[in-house]
């Protein structure tokens, strides 16, 4: 068994509307410095340019939730970072996917792709059935809320397809939209990157945050999870069941003492096989001098 938690398949055809709306997003600026997302727009939105001859997308989720709450009084890292690199966790797994396809089927083309190529992931996965992309910008399953990881297979194998998501089940609900910190989710489900507490924290690669931006943060330096912690949806939510996503050794216990004082090559040995060496140690240093800042402000406003 693979592990993976849901399965969905979608027919393999340009992405129209998609197209349309990543244009726009990207003409507001809202990428910030991820300049890579104006790459590649073509192979974002067609999958026949991904794997000539596509004719089927296949989604699969896999969860992430953890089976304990993040402790309190510690630095916060966003939930999907406890464990091992997804990237690589999945990777492997749809590899053996498609190897057992061939041996099933015969000779096949297709490539497995998991949030790091050009594939927008969430609109194949509402296409296939297994949710809804929310007010929050995230993927939500009626049945298991929105912690998993999203994983693509694009290949010229003629699959059944599903009948897609039609529905978007967040009602009138804006508790995400009021919760974000950062005011970085807007009424149409536009997600504005520069805002997102995850882009500073993982993304920016400057020395410096904005001033305006500092007070905002509490005690996240690696990702947020704000916007599905208040989610309804998420009640939902059960524990994964994926070992190479539970949390490593001693991370929750790591104090901001414990963060400050670690050295490049200690911040490179815990987290060479992590999701947190994307921001590298001098991020890291800086996400919590800004986390500082913050609760010495607080303190003294008390």
């Amino acid at each position: 068994m693979l592990g993976f938690d849901y399965c969905g398949i979608a027919e393999a055809v340009r992405l129209e509307d998609d197209a349309r709306r990543l244009e726009q997003w990207l003409t507001k600026g809202m990428h910030g410095s991820m300049s890579y997302m104006e790459r590649n727009f073509d192979l974002r939105i067609d999958p026949t340019r991904l794997v000539p001859g596509a004719r089927s997308v296949v989604t699969l989720l896999l969860n992430h939730f953890p089976k304990q709450a993040p402790p309190a009084d510690r630095p916060r890292i966003a939930r999907y970072a406890w464990g091992q690199d997804y990237h690589d966790v999945i990777r492997v797994k749809l590899n053996t996917l498609l190897d057992r396809l061939r041996e099933e089927v015969g000779d096949i083309a297709g490539r497995g792709f998991v949030d790091s190529a050009p594939v927008l992931e969430r609109s194949w996965a509402q296409r296939s059935g297994l949710g809804w992309v929310g007010r929050n910008g995230n993927l939500i399953h009626r049945g298991a809320g929105s912690y998993f990881f999203i994983a693509t297979l694009i290949t010229d194998l003629a699959l059944a397809a599903d009948d897609p998501m039609a529905r978007d089940y967040c009602g009138s609900c804006r508790r995400c939209i009021d919760a974000c910190p950062t005011n970085a989710i807007g009424q149409q489900k536009i997600i504005d990157g520069t805002k997102c507490i995850s882009y500073f924290t993982i993304e920016l690669k400057e020395a410096t945050i904005p001033a305006e931006m500092q007070g905002r943060f509490g005690d996240w330096v690696f990702g947020c999870d704000v916007c599905q912690e208040v989610c309804p949806w998420n009640r939902f939510a059960s524990p994964l069941t994926e070992p190479a996503f539970e949390a490593l050794p001693g991370l929750l216990d790591l104090t901001t003492r414990d963060w400050e004082e670690m050295s490049e090559d200690k911040f490179k040995e815990l987290f060479q096989h992590s999701p947190i060496r994307r921001s590298k140690w001098k991020g890291l240093q800086r996400n919590l001098r800004v986390m500082r800042k913050i609760n010495s402000d607080q303190d003294q406003d008390q």
